[in-house]
């Protein structure tokens, strides 16, 4: 029998949608838990298919944190253990610092389970690394400002496109036309950009655009939300490129060169 889990708040990230990339801590806690209040319009309810019968399951798409918050502080005071599942990472966009300084404010232990993030998803879905020696060694995440959050300037994509790094523009669907405009500041217009729309979730679709593109894609699909955009040289196709890191004539401290 496992034992119980502790009377505390366990914040999950689920990943981008499938279940089968919940780390196998977060499925142990998830399956375990005594209430879970998960995000209904992120979370595809197939995350949910282990959990205990018994368990209290409590939709939060409709509520505020000022409404999440003594939920999750009233269970865990009635001796319960609580899970609050996010989506993809938690280390990305998930409005998790809020919720952390409200438990701390309250006294109420709590746990972060990290997840996979769409991005890493993505890549795989594609068969490719964003990390091409010779070509590109810096993975960009950010995102475009919008009405729930504004970017700082000094990280503003016009600038942050200037690296010509693999980037990875989340949150940019209803304002593809201003991203795509900065972007080709720097990018040249034929920049592979892989546009992936609910990756991991059973509808899951991916198109391949050049840059120049990205924009006119968007709108011919009706893309508004949970659309991630993976904008890099990595995409192109890359044969003559390869590290030093497996070559007989790199050595290191496990492995000799034999020449």
């Amino acid at each position: 029998m496992p034992q119980p889990l502790k009377n505390a708040v366990y914040i999950i990230g689920a990943g981008p949608g499938d279940p089968e990339l919940l780390t196998l801590k977060a499925h142990n806690i998830l399956t375990r838990a005594d209430v879970i209040l998960y995000a209904d319009s992120l979370v595809p309810k197939q995350m949910l298919r282990d959990i205990r019968p018994e368990a209290e399951l409590i939709a939060t798409g409709n509520k505020t944190l000022e409404e999440i918050l003594p939920i999750m502080c009233d269970r865990v005071r009635a001796n319960r253990s609580v899970v609050r599942l996010h989506s993809g990472d938690l280390s990305l966009y998930s409005a998790i610092q809020e919720q952390i300084q409200g438990l701390i404010a309250e006294n109420i232990p709590f746990e972060l389970i990290p997840g996979i993030s769409a991005y890493q998803a993505a890549a795989a879905k594609l068969g490719t690394e964003l990390t091409i020696p010779g070509l590109v060694q810096t993975i960009i995440l950010t995102r475009i400002s919008g009405s729930a959050s504004a970017v700082p300037e000094a990280e503003e994509l016009a600038s942050l496109a200037a690296h010509k790094a693999s980037l990875c523009l989340y949150l940019a669907a209803r304002h593809i036309e201003a991203a795509e405009n900065k972007l080709l500041q720097y990018y040249p217009p034929d920049t592979p950009v892989a546009i992936c729309f609910r990756i991991g979730w059973k509808d899951e679709k991916i198109w391949l655009v050049p840059l120049e593109k990205m924009a006119i894609a968007s709108r011919e699909n009706d893309l508004i939300r949970t659309t991630l955009y993976l904008i890099s040289p990595a995409l192109k196709n890359s044969d003559n490129a390869r590290s030093r890191l497996y070559h007989p004539e790199h050595s290191h401290l496990f492995r000799s060169n034999k020449e």
